[in-house]
């Protein structure tokens, strides 16, 4: 449990960007580093990962001299530099009957910086990012009413949300495991681009709509809302001893363009700053596409591969078994189809033949 006079939150100047809000989160003290706050089950300060291998190396190059021992100080953590402004960002939010519907091609309304991470640039001795920002084709189709599950699930590798400026939002740690808001070096607007060219966020953002406020920040994969760091009653910067293990509350907040008392993620200044697990029900497709590091894309205006919810639905029905039930024994991607079929008592074929039946069916009734 992280106290919260560990860390004080206070404003900044953010020179040299234009679309950056002019304030940004200046820390006073020392914030705890995440390495190895992982964990098979939901756990305050933790990240409940559906990855458990990861790399030797990966993300950063070399550990800066910002991190010392178990903390970390961003004061002292250099930002990717250049000023990139991407006048063709598009990014579309829509209530389609019961689903919120996100149309965007992950470009950023604010500035970025320049990668790949350029030789002459003071951050490459840390961290050599190879990658330069793509534009991508992302169609996330969420529950516009979310509801609480009975058991919180874990979030993969890759996006795990999405913000409203139009930028993804992945999980809190990079490829080898590390807290990466900690290890990697960003640009100015804390955001930088993975293999695809995805751009994307570890953590909060001073380039964030809401980030320093309690008004909305985005979309979580479950449906879920993300929200700013402040208290709305107090007006004071929330910490994980605030939230429950997820990193989420159930308080009044607007929602939907009512004040609504919703369950929501919040932002906090540490670890695992967004989403701790999913304490909503995740569509299985997106949790495939967000493991695989890039966002789930749009091919000729239609998710691939047919609605997932549909073929779980069709594959519990010829199967005979309640829908739940299939969900719970594939549990997340990839599915371990021998272990799932001795859950159920058939045959691991059997299992398979329902879900590519029930998967070609879907598709062709697309």
């Amino acid at each position: 449990m992280i106290r919260s006079s560990l860390v004080t939150c206070a404003l900044m100047l953010v020179a040299g960007l234009p679309g950056i809000s002019s304030r940004a989160v200046a820390h006073d003290h020392l914030l705890p580093l995440g390495d190895g706050h992982l964990s098979s089950v939901p756990k305050v300060g933790y990240l409940l990962d559906c990855q458990t291998r990861f790399r030797r190396r990966g993300g950063a190059t070399h550990s800066g001299p910002w991190i010392k021992g178990d903390e970390w100080n961003p004061a002292e953590k250099p930002a990717v530099q250049g000023n990139v402004i991407w006048t063709n960002s598009r990014i579309t939010i829509t209530v389609e009957g019961d689903h919120r519907v996100i149309r965007a091609n992950n470009l950023p309304k604010h500035a970025t910086g320049i990668f790949p991470i350029r030789p002459t640039d003071p951050a490459y001795q840390y961290d050599r990012n190879p990658n330069s920002i793509q534009p991508q084709r992302i169609l996330l189709t969420l529950p516009a009413n979310p509801v609480v599950s009975a058991t919180p699930s874990c979030v993969p590798m890759g996006m795990i949300g999405f913000a409203t400026d139009g930028v993804a939002i992945f999980n809190a740690v990079d490829a080898g495991g590390r807290d990466a808001v900690a290890h990697e070096v960003q640009d100015k607007c804390h955001g930088h681009p993975e293999h695809n060219g995805q751009y994307h966020y570890h953590g909060p953002s001073p380039c964030m709509p809401n980030e320093m406020t309690s008004g909305l920040v985005g979309y979580a994969l479950d449906g879920f809302g993300i929200y700013g760091m402040k208290n709305p009653k107090t007006g004071k910067i929330m910490h994980d001893s605030d939230l429950d293990a997820c990193h989420g509350i159930t308080s009044p907040v607007m929602w939907n363009g009512k004040l609504t008392d919703i369950y929501h993620y919040v932002l906090t200044p540490e670890y695992p700053y967004t989403i701790g697990c999913f304490r909503g029900q995740v569509n299985p497709a997106l949790l495939r596409y967000g493991h695989s590091g890039g966002g789930m894309r749009e091919s000729r205006g239609r998710p691939s591969r047919g609605d997932p919810q549909q073929t779980l639905t069709r594959a519990a029905a010829s199967l005979g078994i309640p829908v739940d039930r299939l969900r719970a024994a594939l549990g997340p991607p990839p599915p371990d189809f021998e272990r799932a079929a001795k859950q159920l008592g058939i045959s691991a074929q059997q299992l398979r033949d329902a879900l590519r039946s029930a998967r070609t069916q879907a598709d062709a009734s697309q």
